[in-house]
């Protein structure tokens, strides 16, 4: 348990956010982490503060994230970096220097490219469930 006070992490909403950013819904996820998962038990999952580690390991692999993603997300902390980052941009462009860095829609960009690529993944998985259950004559 974390007893400290000034670092409060919810891992369960930590889990949400990850996956909401991934464009994951929680149907995929339940699918990802076996066959005793569905939704209702992922959106019990992203409410608890606490997530086993085993367990969390688990839905860390099946969304392609380091278990200390869910771990350490302060959404305080990242607010303030983001906020400093932010800040820091708008004095250098307003010192005159000519960078042209607009990291929102660098993440947008990478985000849509995860998208589509957790799109193919996830019509080659079905394809080859299909060609699976053809072979095994279901």
């Amino acid at each position: 348990m974390n007893d400290s006070p000034s670092k409060h992490i919810h891992q369960g909403r930590n889990v949400k956010r990850f996956r909401e950013m991934l464009g994951i819904k929680q149907e995929s996820l339940a699918y990802e982490l076996g066959e005793e998962w569905n939704q209702k038990k992922i959106s019990l999952l992203e409410q608890k503060e606490e997530i086993e580690t085993s367990l969390l390991s688990q839905i860390a692999d099946a969304l392609k994230l380091p278990v200390e993603a869910f771990q350490n997300f302060d959404e305080e902390q990242a607010v303030n970096i983001i906020s400093n980052t932010f800040n820091k941009e708008a004095f250098i462009a307003n010192s005159g220097a000519n960078f042209h860095f607009d990291p929102v829609d660098k993440i947008l960009k990478l985000h849509e490219e995860k998208i589509e690529l957790y799109e193919r993944m996830l019509k080659e998985k079905d394809e080859m469930m299909a060609r699976l259950e053809k072979l095994i004559g279901r």
